[in-house]
């Protein structure tokens, strides 16, 4: 009941909706500030192309139920991959619902049918999280440091770029060096909540292992972005080698922020906007914009048809979804 809530998740509550509402605005106003582009240019989708990417968003979502399982392992809790696979996908659309916390309370739940201790599952999404965003850090470095730049914003931040890349650097190496302060982190976070605290380790050795996969699943991402842009409208080889690298790294990175912004469900119109501003110098305003919608309703499509499939494959097999 709202009359339960506290005075901020009650004000929480109200203005969601309203985000919400501001976050299609923005994507309308975006389209029409570009329709005059949008209705010259030849559209088409290449299914070539969209098999592709869809192959590539596939792969990163193993890769991620991969990296989830070691984490979970790490902190005491095993699951077998079927199981992780089928979990992952019967939690992964709430993520919708404002907030970004929804798909790791239903992965808590069902991983606790499993007899998978709560504490440890809550620690391994949070591990998860934590390196999942850290993996973006040294890809937006590369990135930065050899053919990119902070598009539209660019003019604003000049000088700043190197400050932020020895920031983000340090960063990394602080945790390589103390991988323990993440499980303390952790633990700490649990202590507020009012849980046990988490008997585990991790080496430096096995951050490093995380840091890399994660990088690979942001890999998958990326590419599944690039293949779906191509496949729009009409690119060169010259064009595509040129845009390649500013797709492969403009994308996790405006996802790590649309999942920072936590106002509204999986970083809707926080992404795109992300992406437009990092892009649109290169690829052209309009191009960025309909790649932007074109991987989300895609991401969305993918999710609900994988979440089907597992589902039937789960049903076949007399085993429960969840």
């Amino acid at each position: 009941m709202i009359g339960t809530l506290s005075p901020f998740r009650r004000w929480w509550r109200l203005i969601q909706p309203l985000f919400l509402a501001l976050a299609f605005l923005f994507i309308a106003l975006l389209l029409r500030s570009q329709w005059g582009e949008l209705s010259r240019q030849s559209w088409r989708m290449a299914p070539g192309w969209l098999l592709l990417s869809g192959l590539l968003m596939l792969g990163g979502w193993c890769v991620e139920v991969w990296l989830w399982r070691f984490a979970l392992a790490r902190l005491g809790g095993e699951l077998a991959f079927p199981d992780a696979l089928r979990i992952w996908f019967a939690s992964i659309l709430v993520r919708y619902i404002p907030g970004n916390v929804w798909q790791p309370l239903g992965m808590t739940v069902l991983a606790r049918q499993r007899g998978v201790q709560v504490e440890a599952t809550i620690g391994s999404i949070a591990l998860f999280q934590a390196v999942n965003l850290l993996s973006v850090l040294p890809i937006a470095g590369v990135y930065l440091l050899t053919v990119g730049d902070f598009g539209l914003l660019q003019p604003w931040l000049g000088g700043a770029t190197g400050w932020l890349i020895g920031l983000a650097g340090s960063g990394i190496a602080l945790f390589l060096l103390r991988p323990g302060w993440l499980i303390g982190l952790l633990n700490w976070a649990l202590s507020k909540v009012g849980r046990p605290a988490l008997d585990a380790a991790l080496t430096t050795g096995q951050l490093l292992r995380l840091l890399l996969v994660a990088v690979l699943a942001w890999l998958c991402w990326g590419g599944s972005f690039a293949a779906i842009t191509f496949g729009l409208t009409v690119y060169t080889i010259g064009e595509m080698v040129t845009a390649l690298p500013h797709l492969l790294a403009a994308f996790p990175i405006a996802y790590a922020v649309g999942y920072l912004s936590f106002i509204t469900p999986s970083g809707l119109a926080v992404r795109e906007g992300v992406l437009y501003l990092l892009l649109a110098p290169l690829l052209g305003g309009g191009p960025t914009t309909v790649a932007a919608l074109a991987i989300r309703l895609w991401q969305i499509v993918l999710e609900v048809v994988t979440a089907g499939g597992v589902a039937l494959w789960a049903k076949s097999r007399g085993e429960d979804f969840g």
